[in-house]
């Protein structure tokens, strides 16, 4: 089972922004690969931290992981579980401060990796697609690199990425480095742009992205799949694409976040008598038999056949709303019947203490 992020970086869940970042530069400085030089172990718990932290540090991340845990951000290379030296150090470099003044792989003072700006898209799910998961097949149109693009050194920083600066002040001269403006820190430039590909070298190509959505997302929840979206120059690494969740109605079923709502219209003479029905679900026919007598209004609930929860640790409740139809016409017969039982005491209405009203029932729903 994956480590709860909490516990990576040594808080506890109520711990403030500031008091995650402290315990994420600690872990960070602990286990950095230049002071653990071939350390394979502490550089896994350096990424881990720096996954923790990601989420962690994001608040709308924070709040879908406090609630789903790690499914919030697994199937098919959502979240940070992708992450490797260059996202880290792109994301995170300014946590480490001076403490390491030469930096890793030349992400510290040196040039600094570009990234491909993100892609968003819609997909829209069935309520039987939301129950079981599902693997979609969608074709992204995203900015690649033209073939035969070619790359030197920017000549204005050197390759370095940065521009030194001497500035004279009152307490001496004083040297600051600020990113090139010329290459944006990436220390490259274009010098050779192939024909019919844009300014910056790229040009537009179709992919068809393969996306493993989990069972129990939710309408408007947003996805992450690493890397699948516009490259970046250079040796820049590709943004992401991002995927919002909606929702298709359901004509039977109405979604209640794990739960589901079914409305089941039953005749007079099947609640006098009591019946057993067939409910249609996507993952098959569920029985269910009514006790004669029963009332309209009345709430069955049928634990474990409704949504899994992203975790996958448990689902959620079917709940089967009963509702006794009453015929707009009826034969002579029939009239002849219902006016024979008019006084019967049998006929009248006669609740136990334990039948709601209508009322109770409101007051317990916003109770």
């Amino acid at each position: 089972m994956k480590e709860d992020f909490y516990d990576i970086l040594g808080v506890s869940k109520q711990a403030s922004e500031t008091e995650i970042k402290k315990a994420y530069r600690k872990k960070a400085i602990q286990y950095h690969p230049d002071k653990n030089p071939g350390d394979q172990t502490a550089e896994a718990n350096f990424k881990k931290a720096a996954e923790a932290y990601e989420v962690l540090s994001d608040p709308k991340k924070r709040a879908q992981y406090d609630q789903y845990g790690h499914a919030a951000f697994e199937g098919g290379g959502f979240g940070g579980g992708g992450m490797n030296m260059e996202d880290i150090f792109s994301q995170f470099g300014d946590i480490f401060g001076s403490a390491f003044g030469g930096g890793f792989g030349g992400f510290g003072q040196g040039s600094r990796r570009t990234k491909g700006s993100d892609l968003r898209i819609r997909v829209t799910l069935s309520l039987d697609e939301i129950i079981n998961g599902v693997e979609k097949k969608i074709k992204v149109k995203r900015k690649v690199q033209a073939p035969g693009i070619q790359y030197a050194n920017c000549s204005t920083c050197q390759g370095t990425g940065q521009v030194m600066r001497v500035t004279n002040t009152i307490l001496g001269r004083m040297q600051t480095a600020t990113t090139c403006s010329s290459c944006g820190g990436s220390g490259q430039t274009i010098s050779n742009r192939p024909t019919g590909s844009d300014a910056n070298g790229m040009i537009n190509e179709d992919e068809t992205v393969s996306i493993k959505i989990p069972a129990g997302v939710e309408e408007g929840m947003q996805l992450k799949v690493s890397g699948k979206g516009n490259a970046a120059q250079g040796n820049g690494i590709s943004g992401d694409l991002l995927v919002l969740i909606q929702e298709d109605k359901h004509d039977k079923f109405v979604r209640e976040g794990k739960h589901l709502h079914y409305d089941l219209y039953i005749s007079i003479a099947e609640a006098a008598l009591g019946v057993s029905k067939d409910i249609e679900m996507v993952t098959g026919k569920v029985r269910i038999k009514l006790e004669s007598g029963i009332q309209s209004g009345k709430t069955l609930r049928l634990r474990g056949k409704g949504i899994p929860d992203l975790n996958g640790y448990s689902k959620g409740d079917l709940l089967v709303h009963i509702n006794v139809w009453t015929p707009k016409t009826l034969t002579r017969e029939q009239k002849n019947f219902f006016q024979s039982m008019l006084g019967d005491t049998n006929f009248e209405p006669n609740p136990s203490q334990s039948e709601k009203s209508f009322f109770e029932k409101v007051k317990d729903m916003f109770a």
